[in-house]
């Protein structure tokens, strides 16, 4: 029997529209910490990606019950236009406190759009392609995500913050206008009213996806520590590109999406993510224990397959365990999970940092500590399943 049709001119849109998004905020995640510093504030690297998650997390029970009720995409057009402005405000915050008021901002982008987008997808691909319509649509979000510091760095090289600042809302206008030619895919959508922005206690989380949202927490610590603590490791073991780190995990990552999600498709969910987390482990440890620089595009490597492989399966086990009228409350409560997991890791691993590379390796030690948790719960959730 022949596969149900999947890449729909809407399935290519909101893919590229991922991709334009994810490399408008990420080309700026390896420049920033040097940026800060420049303006006195080298204390407060680790709150870079900590505030930025923070509202992100805290966008997220709106997000979801926006996505519910008034539709898909102005959830979407919205985070796309919040990476736009902040782009051109970067450059004339020129005080720490702004700059971290700006990062406060620019938060609600990745608290709306990716909500949306990982909703859409579920909307308009069949029910059994659902997980490799995830690691599709992953594959897109991680292009951006290994293009965009990369290509954020060699801007910085060749001219200025202020350029680079600029090229970021350059991209998040492309993802806008790829976003703007998407239909919408709720059909009981409402008009948007201010009584909307009420959450009751009952609308923050879906309880159906705290499975999920547990995973994702522990999964994502790691993330966080990475987008710290990498950019100056790197430096450390020898590689100059601050963004060569992530172009390899990506492009690792990119390799095995397309397969994980067809193969949780086929054979389950659990299955796949058991070996995400074995592989999330091995190579958070390889990353402290190989202070080289072809140590650390080895766990560079194996961290982006691990992140490959429990990507598209996590969300495709949170659209499973999902009601299907409150996919988009189900979907933000792992969000939520998410934000929460490279809060916590970013804010913890800078805490600790404080500038000495020495302390990397204990770091990343505790993010395979993390990955063994997240292991464990799932074994004792199956056993009580069992039971």
């Amino acid at each position: 029997m022949a596969k149900p049709r999947m890449y729909g001119s809407r399935f290519i849109l909101v893919c590229l529209g991922s991709l334009f998004f994810s490399a408008s905020y990420n080309m700026l995640i390896p420049e920033l910490p040097a940026y800060l510093t420049s303006l006195g504030g080298a204390e407060y690297i680790g709150l870079i990606i900590a505030l930025f998650t923070l509202t992100a997390g805290l966008s997220r029970p709106f997000s979801g019950k926006l996505t519910d009720t008034i539709g898909r995409r102005p959830v979407m057009l919205f985070g796309a236009m919040v990476c736009l402005g902040c782009g051109f405000l970067y450059p004339i915050s020129t005080t720490v406190t702004g700059f971290l008021l700006l990062r406060l901002v620019h938060g609600f982008s990745t608290g709306f759009t990716p909500t949306a987008t990982s909703t859409y997808v579920s909307d308009i691909v069949p029910k059994e392609r659902l997980g490799e319509a995830m690691g599709i649509q992953g594959i897109a979000f991680s292009t951006g995500l290994a293009l965009g510091p990369a290509l954020g760095s060699l801007i910085k090289i060749h001219f200025s913050y202020t350029v680079l600042f600029w090229s970021s809302s350059g991209m998040a206008l492309l993802a806008l206008v790829l976003m703007f030619n998407l239909g919408e895919t709720l059909k009981e959508k409402k008009e948007f009213k201010l009584q909307a922005l009420k959450i009751s206690r009952n609308e923050i989380i879906a309880r159906e996806a705290i499975p999920a949202g547990i995973v994702t927490l522990l999964s994502y610590m790691a993330f966080g520590v990475v987008l710290t603590l990498i950019p100056d490791w790197s430096v450390h073991v020898g590689i100059a590109n601050k963004g060569t780190f992530f172009i390899v995990f990506t492009i690792s990552s990119l390799l095995v999406r397309f397969v994980a999600g067809s193969f949780s498709d086929r054979h389950g969910r659990m299955v796949v993510i058991v070996f995400g987390l074995i592989l999330l482990l091995v190579s958070t440890f390889l990353m402290g224990y190989l202070d080289t620089s072809n140590g650390l595009l080895v766990a560079a490597t194996l961290y982006g397959l691990a992140m490959g492989v429990l990507s598209p399966a996590i969300n495709a086990w949170t659209i499973d365990l999902s009601n299907p009228k409150e996919k988009g409350k189900a979907i933000a409560t792992m969000y939520i999970a998410l934000e929460a997991g490279i809060g916590l890791g970013a804010l913890l691993s800078g805490w600790y940092y404080q500038g000495n590379v020495a302390n990397v390796p204990g770091v990343m030690y505790a993010c395979s500590a993390t990955a063994l948790l997240a292991l464990a719960y799932l074994t004792f959730r199956n056993k009580m399943r069992k039971v």
